[in-house]
This record gives structure tokens, C-alpha cells and sequence, in this order.
């Protein structure tokens, strides 16, 4: 029987089909491209060409135009997720305890998924729910300050197109749209004549596409009270396509930790016969143009 040590790695083969896992679960993951990112980080370029192209007749001058260069870095932060179980696991077969693995890597990506969102949409903290020091300039909350529609439940539609509106204005494209539940259960219950306006999000559905734009739904948007100054979005509009990147280092250790309080519950692992497998992934993102997106919140 080959056992798992104290200190490994997930395959190739296992962190492609973790990171398969959170996109299914992460509502940025899904309405993005990924690539992959370095431990040091990488530098994204960001064009910006200004003026018109020019008609130049016989003998005309050429014009000149101005280009902006602005490198955008991406530096990943690491995500920690750890949980206890019997200590059976390291006496158990090893499709017993590839059985386990599986388990804890679907709660691995759930917890993720769940952590980058909050992490993006507000910069936060997702474990204490504080701010974390790149809110400002690497979160959703703290980059789209201008393009803001406030939220009026029974007028969500309206919302949406005056959100999308303010970026198709400035020559922006809208590929995704992020909702809260809150505001999928509105567009439900919008009426016209007394039909059902949008019956794709009745009784809590979440479809792939609303309107030609990629759509995900997310509880994340809103945040329970805390420590934070995270903001009560109800919808994100904007090019997810091509100004939101993120990616992960290919890397994940998996630590199988079996003696004292590594989560600090004030449990003993040896005095309950328990031991915590600990996993550590790092993510990077970047939000390539804050004005290529709107948010409508309350």
C-alpha cells in the first residue's frame, strides 16, 4: 500500500482538475480567461491607442496619435484551506484515501471558488471579512467608482441597461454579467401585461446567458457585516473577457499535519485521534480597466 507523507504535492493531473472544480464554482473563474501565473507574479501590458485613424490625401501631413502604455502586475496571494479528519485516514487503503482526497478536494475548490470571489469583487478578507491591503487598487469595490447605477428592485432591468449603458457610451464592451441572487429573484417577479418578463431566473435559476451577455450568480456579492467596508453590490457588468485575468501557480502542496492546534480550535489533533490536511494554492488577478465595468448596488 503506498501512504501519503507528511508533506506532498497534488499531480498535474489532480490541481488541472481542482482549478476545473472552482471554475465550476466561482463566478469570476467562469466569466474570465485564465492563465497561468507565476509564484513572482507577471505583467500585464494595457494599450491604449487615442484619436481617430486618418484619411491622408496626396501631399497631406500625417497626423500624429497617442498611445498609452500601462503595465498592469498581477501578483498571486495565497488562498489557505484546511480541515480535520479521523486519523483512520493515514491506516486506510490508498483508494480509501484517494476517496478522502477527492472529498477534501471538492471542498478545497468550493472554498476557493468562494474565497477568490470575495477576495475580487470587494477586497476582502474572506476568513476575517476585514479589508486586505489591495482593496483599493485590485478589487471591483475599490476600482469602479464611477460607473455605479443605484439598485431599485423593481426596476432591475432598467438598472442593468443603464449600468451596461455607461460603459457601451464610452466605446466599452459588455461580455458578462455577475447578479446576486437578490437581483436574479427581481428579474423574476418584473411582469409585463402579466406575463413574466424573465421567467429564466424563476424559482432561483441561474441561466448561462442573459441577453448575449455570459451570466453568473453569486451570494458573494453581498457580504454579512463585518470588519470591512465592502460595498452591497447587487450586479457587475463589464468586459470579463478581456479585462478581468486571472490565473494559479501550478503548485499545490498538501500538508498532513498530526500533532498539536494547527487551526487554533483549542483541540488537540493527538487528544481526539485527529489529524489536519492542510492545502495552499496561490491565485493572482487583475482588473486590466476599471472603467470596462458598472456595478449597480444599493
Amino acid at each position: 500500500m503506498t501512504t501519503l507523507k507528511a508533506s506532498t504535492s497534488f499531480t498535474p493531473e489532480l490541481v488541472k482538475e481542482l482549478f476545473s472544480k472552482v471554475q465550476g464554482k466561482s463566478v469570476l473563474a467562469a466569466l474570465s480567461a485564465q492563465q497561468p501565473i507565476p509564484f513572482t507574479g507577471t505583467t500585464q501590458m494595457v494599450f491604449n491607442l487615442e484619436g481617430n485613424a486618418q484619411i491622408v490625401g496626396e501631399g497631406s501631413k500625417k497626423e500624429a496619435g497617442e498611445a498609452k502604455i500601462e503595465p498592469k502586475v498581477i501578483t498571486p496571494q495565497k488562498f489557505v484551506y484546511q480541515a480535520r479528519i479521523s486519523e483512520e485516514f493515514l491506516k486506510a487503503s490508498e483508494q480509501k484515501q484517494l476517496e478522502f482526497l477527492d472529498k477534501f478536494s471538492e471542498g478545497f475548490a468550493k472554498k476557493i471558488a468562494e474565497a477568490f470571489d470575495i477576495a475580487a469583487f470587494h477586497g476582502v478578507e474572506p476568513k476575517s471579512l476585514t479589508d486586505a491591503t489591495f482593496r483599493d487598487k485590485n478589487s471591483f469595490d475599490g476600482l469602479v467608482k464611477t460607473n455605479t447605477v443605484t439598485y431599485d428592485a423593481e426596476h432591475i432591468d432598467d438598472n442593468i441597461d443603464a449600468a451596461v449603458q455607461q460603459i457601451v457610451a464610452k466605446g466599452g464592451e459588455v461580455t458578462g454579467i455577475a447578479l446576486s441572487p437578490t437581483a436574479g429573484q427581481a428579474l423574476s417577479k418584473i411582469k409585463v401585461n402579466g406575463v413574466t418578463e424573465y421567467p429564466e431566473f424563476r424559482f432561483g435559476q441561474n441561466p448561462n446567458s442573459f441577453y448575449g451577455m455570459d451570466t453568473g450568480m453569486t451570494k458573494n456579492l453581498t457580504l454579512a457585516s463585518g470588519s470591512h467596508t465592502a460595498e452591497t453590490d447587487h450586479v457587475i457588468v463589464g468586459d470579463f473577457a478581456n479585462l478581468f485575468k486571472w490565473g494559479y501557480a501550478d503548485s499545490v502542496p498538501l500538508e498532513i499535519i498530526q500533532y498539536g492546534d494547527p487551526d487554533q480550535t483549542g483541540r488537540d489533533l493527538k487528544a481526539y485521534n485527529e489529524i489536519c490536511l492542510r492545502s495552499e494554492v496561490y491565485i493572482g488577478w487583475g482588473i486590466l480597466d476599471g472603467e470596462g465595468f458598472a456595478r449597480v448596488k444599493a
